[in-house]
């Protein structure tokens, strides 16, 4: 979009520039996002460069890591914290590399199973099984996600004779894996559940290989939104 150059923006002008409403920017304003705004006498705000370029920063940043951390960068950067402004941002690119890791780990991990024979699940596991805490540990997430993750059936692990403990075998923790993954990628419970049923079911790793595929796009998606990001970011900073 083409963007107004000149010393001054009215609201609209920037609406534009961003694919915002003139509400919005307001909005914007209001929470800090864009710097603080001269107002004319007849009390409307006055834009320039600089909030052009926070707007942009925002909307890029917002794409890149979500809009909770990217209100926080533009705000570390409007109360003249350039140091926390970096971090943050360091965070979000660190962010996507640990998933990047995760997708590549989990791609490796199909190829294995692709080779590997299907094997029957068993109503027990033996006692050298992993407990509920290690398994969250395990796929980083709290034990409460893995008991919701087992009451909707995604999860079957079986119980150790004598103590009643879940106990995790090879099959529920890859399980767990890709739920994991798939969570991050903001899949819904049942739409997990198919994708994990056709695993078991037939052993075929397909719709679970697109899965991955389509994550990986979107994370590069990010990660591009990011780079963007750091264009108008270092306007914003070298202007303080």
């Amino acid at each position: 979009m083409a963007e107004q150059q000149g010393p001054g923006h009215r609201p609209v002008d920037l609406a534009r520039a961003a694919g915002v409403s003139t509400q919005q920017i307001r909005n914007y304003a209001d929470a800090g996002i864009l710097p603080p705004a001269p107002r004319t006498a007849a009390g409307y705000r006055r834009f320039d460069d600089s909030h052009l370029d926070a707007l942009l920063a925002y909307r890029a940043l917002a794409r890149g890591c979500g809009p909770q951390q990217a209100q926080a960068v533009l705000r570390a950067v409007h109360a003249g914290d350039r140091s926390g402004a970096l971090a943050l941002l360091d965070g979000a690119h660190a962010a996507l590399h640990r998933e990047r890791q995760a997708l590549d780990a989990t791609g490796k991990a199909l190829a294995a199973l692709a080779d590997r024979p299907r094997q029957p699940r068993r109503s027990q596991r033996p006692s050298a099984g992993l407990r509920i805490g290690e398994v969250a540990a395990l796929v980083g997430v709290r034990t409460s996600a893995v008991r919701t993750w087992e009451a909707a059936g995604l999860l079957v692990p079986g119980r150790e004779h004598g103590t009643g403990y879940r106990s995790f075998g090879a099959a529920d923790v890859r399980d767990a894996q890709v739920t994991a993954m798939l969570r991050r990628a903001h899949y819904r419970l049942p739409q997990i559940g198919a994708v994990l049923d056709d695993l078991r079911r037939t052993g075929s790793t397909d719709a679970l290989r697109a899965v991955v595929a389509d994550r990986r796009a979107a994370l590069d998606g990010q990660a591009a939104a990011l780079l963007e990001a750091a264009v108008h970011l270092s306007r914003c900073l070298g202007a303080r």
